[in-house]
């Protein structure tokens, strides 16, 4: 199983000079995670929707991305390229020939290979993950902010009674904002309240007004911007029936429930993609 035979070609790219404003707009159109950049027909870069959220005040495409992204070769396994993703914490890799990219290999392609291997070892074992859980009422910036701190890529949504009613990502966080322009006004004066020998009547003011573009959440709480009829599966599912589940729906983590459907864990793809792992092969044939 290679890149080449998973990967996908035909790839959303931007280019520098370019627009912060044209990136958002790909990533809410399309719903993917990231977009390669290139300047004069090279690859520089790479923006995520993680750059985008975090970095909500810049403009500049050069200041936003990643550089030098990790690249892997379109001969490479598929071994390889889940080794890169779990290594590096990365979500995608640009497919390099020749020295120039020919498509790009994602860690949605790599569950879409394991839904295709069919394995039947169980999730639980290996590959859940603990995790948080928001209120629904929790406003959609303090989610923003959750997000970032506790490095989850989702977190599910509960109701007052602790059932699990949606799930939020960040695909879903960017699909609720908008771009913001307002002013912004800098004091430079010379002197400071602090400084005795400043008379209020010869203190040197100088103010500087300038314009602001920041991408901003929507004033809602999260139960208005979640995914709501969540997949879940059991702690007994196996790792290709789980995979398909993720490719299908065409999702990153499904939550994993108990018994009396209450929430216990999280698979993330993040973690399924380490069943492709050479340390794993052992497991995979059991």
């Amino acid at each position: 199983m290679l890149v080449r035979n998973f990967m996908v070609t035909d790839v959303v790219c931007v280019e520098i000079p370019g627009n912060r404003d044209d990136v958002l707009r790909i990533l809410k159109r399309t719903g993917i995670s990231g977009v390669p950049v290139l300047k004069d027909g090279e690859l520089v870069g790479i923006i995520t929707r993680k750059d985008l959220l975090r970095k909500a005040d810049e403009t500049q495409l050069g200041l936003l991305m990643t550089p030098d992204p990790v690249v892997i070769r379109p001969d490479a396994p598929l071994s390889e390229a889940a080794q890169l993703m779990v290594r590096h914490n990365i979500r995608r890799l640009p497919v390099m020939e020749g020295g120039s990219m020919i498509g790009i290999i994602s860690m949605a392609d790599l569950i879409g290979a394991i839904a295709q291997m069919r394995l039947t070892l169980p999730i639980k074992d290996n590959y859940v993950s603990k995790t948080y859980a928001l209120w629904e009422d929790t406003p959609l910036s303090l989610v923003g902010r959750i997000l970032e701190i506790s490095g989850y890529d989702a977190i599910p949504v509960l109701m007052e009674d602790g059932t699990l009613t949606g799930i939020i990502s960040e695909r879903d966080l960017i699909r609720h904002s908008r771009i913001e322009d307002g002013v912004e006004v800098s004091d430079f004066s010379n002197g400071t309240d602090d400084d005795e020998w400043t008379w209020e009547s010869i203190r040197d003011m100088h103010t500087i007004s300038y314009g602001i573009s920041k991408i901003q959440l929507l004033p809602i709480p999260v139960k208005n911007a979640m995914v709501k009829n969540v997949l879940a599966v059991p702690l007994n599912a196996e790792v290709g029936e789980c995979a398909l589940k993720m490719r299908r729906a065409r999702v990153d983590q499904l939550p994993v429930v108990n018994g009396n459907k209450r929430l216990v864990a999280m698979l993330f793809d993040r973690e399924l993609i380490k069943v492709l792992l050479p340390d794993q092969q052992g497991l995979r044939k059991n």
